[in-house]
């Protein structure tokens, strides 16, 4: 099901952000914001975990092609390990909010934490399943991570990140305990710490 949050700003640049990355123990954390077009309407749009990959992978372009604007950004390891991984995130919203090539007149975030925005805004429990603009957010940062995740396991294959894309797997557990922590490992999170 689908709803508008506020009706008073449904004729408004409505831009919709959203995250991938807050809870695996490796790489970056990204963050999305996408202004719909709403005359170019695309089906589909939802909570990235809940499509495919092969799915995403399509609606990628998609979103890319029709949406009024996009941006995409993204925190860094030691950025998380700095400032944890709630305030990274929201530095990730924030930097992806101010790449929008167009002004939003009103943001909606997924979950129930506002970056730092000098925007009118609101935040959404479960926004990616009930708002396209933060679907499609979702969608973006989900992809633009796994394929950042892709190229790290060529640079560190004995961690296999391609397959977990450094979510805190049993076989993720064992090669930490094993290998010890990679350069994109977060140092901050527990398993990685208690694997040092």
């Amino acid at each position: 099901m689908t709803i508008i949050i506020n009706k008073a700003y449904q004729n408004f640049l409505i831009a919709g952000v959203d995250e991938a990355g807050r809870g695996p123990l490796a790489g970056p954390v990204f963050a999305a914001a996408v202004i719909l077009n709403p005359l170019r309407p695309i089906d589909g749009l939802m909570d990235s975990k809940m499509l495919s990959e092969k799915r995403r992978e399509a609606l990628f372009p998609i979103i890319q092609e029709n949406a009024l604007a996009f941006a995409i950004s993204r925190a860094e390891v030691e950025e998380i390990d700095e400032l944890n991984i709630l305030q990274a995130t929201l530095l990730a919203m924030q930097r992806a909010i101010c790449a929008l090539s167009l002004l939003p007149e009103h943001i909606l975030v997924d979950g129930d934490h506002l970056p730092k925005i000098p925007h009118n805004a609101e935040t959404v429990i479960n926004g990616d399943q009930l708002v396209p603009s933060i679907g499609a957010a979702s969608i973006l940062a989900k992809v633009s991570r796994d394929r950042v995740m892709f190229k790290y396991a060529e640079i560190y294959p004995q961690y296999g990140f391609d397959g977990h894309k450094g979510y805190g797997t049993k076989k993720h557990l064992v090669a930490l305990k094993q290998f010890g922590a990679s350069p994109i490992h977060r140092l901050s999170f527990a398993p990685v710490r208690l694997c040092q």
